[in-house]
């Protein structure tokens, strides 16, 4: 068909949700639920951080970043379903459609680099640990936290970009519950074939690489604690990275299945099982299995003390 830049369609039909009628009160409590804890969980994590300098290290440095991007990314996405299954409407303009494909790629991409950069941090940790100080500066740590942030909003440009070029005839319905370019393209009825391309490229590129980072850093990691003669030293630096690696496993194990497999092999309950994994339930396991059980963290009783204080 021919291409075209301009779109018939103001508005697209996400009907992720609609196929359970009668489980509606359940999504949005769930949903809910999970959204105000994640929330709450990561403001917590921020603050404490922010409030106790001993935290002021690049591993809680990374940490605070990864609770912002966590936040951001389920906010891109949980209000406007919570807002559409409340309301009944289910839509969202075109406008809004593409601006949320965005930065739901944005806040993707940087999450993955994230703990790209925390397997680094632990690297050095545990095999470098007395140069760690030296390594880790704190001209290391923001180019490491910069650069990320960069890549993460040049790149989903590129794809929002070549989205807004193709032209959307009739079909407006998204089987999900959000706007992403795996669920926008079949919809179109122009050639989206450059469009699949670099998603599969651009997408394979920004995940592969550092996926086998995060694979080398832990193969020298777990050689480096096989030597430790100690039994407790070995479990306190498994303990240290076990949170790290859980959030690793959740993660690609989610975004592969999202983004990282042909449109054909896609089924609509599976896709929606692995988004709602993704962007509901990741953020608030973040502040559970990676932050709350760390002693260190002792910034956030206080920060929950002072609240006590002032409700009183």
């Amino acid at each position: 068909m021919e291409k075209g830049n301009q779109t018939n369609v103001s508005e697209f039909l996400p009907l992720g949700f609609s196929n359970w009628p009668g489980h509606q009160a359940l999504v949005i409590s769930l949903f809910l639920c999970l959204y105000l804890i994640g929330l709450l969980g990561n403001l917590l994590i921020l603050l404490a951080i922010a409030s106790d300098h001993h935290l002021h290290t690049p591993m809680y440095f990374f940490l605070a970043n990864l609770s912002l991007v966590d936040l951001c990314l389920s906010s891109t996405m949980v209000p406007k379903v919570l807002l559409n299954i409340q309301t009944q409407t289910q839509s969202i303009s075109y406008p809004a459609c593409l601006t949320q494909m965005y930065f739901s790629i944005m806040f993707t991409n940087m999450d993955n680099f994230l703990l790209t950069v925390m397997a680094y941090d632990h690297y050095v940790a545990i095999c470098h640990p007395l140069h760690y100080s030296t390594i880790m500066t704190q001209c290391l740590c923001a180019c490491l936290v910069a650069v990320p942030w960069i890549i993460a909003i040049l790149n989903p440009l590129l794809h929002t970009l070549l989205m807004a070029c193709l032209q959307f005839c009739s079909n407006n319905v998204i089987h999900h519950f959000f706007c992403d370019s795996n669920s926008l393209l079949p919809l179109s009825c122009s050639d989206t074939s450059l469009n699949q391309l670099m998603v599969l490229a651009v997408v394979g590129l920004l995940f592969v690489v550092p996926s086998g980072c995060i694979l080398a850093f832990y193969a020298h990691i777990i050689s480096a604690v096989m030597k430790v003669p100690s039994a407790q030293g070995k479990l306190k630096a498994f303990s240290t990275c076990g949170s790290h690696l859980a959030l690793v496993i959740l993660f690609y194990g989610a975004i592969t299945k999202i983004y990282m497999t042909p449109i054909s092999s896609h089924s609509t309950d599976k896709d929606l099982a692995a988004s709602v994994i993704f962007f509901v339930v990741a953020p608030v396991l973040n502040p559970f299995i990676y932050s709350l059980r760390n002693n260190e963290l002792k910034g956030l009783k206080k920060v929950l003390d002072q609240s006590k204080i002032f409700s009183q």
